[in-house]
């Protein structure tokens, strides 16, 4: 009867020996993944800082671009107005022109017309030293 105990003594002795192995090599696995998880979970919250880092910069471009739509409209008014103006002074600087043309002409028929008058003139002078002379 001792010697079945001592086997049995044994067998358990070395059942608690290979449980205490399992049990330490589920302890490093549970630790491992424990070490893992608390890694997965920090990449977690660092992606979800980038996430929101690029969200606010897109905010800020999506921002940016609203106001350079706006300024590139005023911008398109502007030249729209510019040209708007530039073609009244053109139409105006056109009549100007116009204006000086007839200036020019009644100032070619003034001079002519005073050129005839002088003309006339030196006739009726002409004209009246005759009678003078004879007279």
């Amino acid at each position: 009867a001792g010697k079945g105990f001592a086997v049995v003594a044994s067998e358990v002795k070395d059942l608690a020996e290979e449980t205490a192995r399992a049990t330490e090599d589920i302890s490093n696995r549970i630790n491992t993944i424990q070490k893992d998880t608390q890694s997965a979970v920090s990449a977690i919250e660092e992606i979800s800082k980038i996430i929101m880092e690029i969200s606010d910069l897109q905010n800020n471009i999506a921002s940016a671009v609203e106001e350079q739509t706006a300024t590139a409209s005023d911008i398109g008014r502007s030249v729209s107005d510019a040209a708007s103006q530039t073609g009244e002074i053109t139409h105006n600087i056109d009549g100007v022109a116009e204006g000086a043309t007839e200036a020019r002409a009644l100032a070619d028929g003034n001079q002519k017309s005073a050129e005839e008058l002088a003309n006339l003139a030196r006739s009726l002078d002409q004209a009246v030293n005759r009678f003078r002379v004879g007279a």
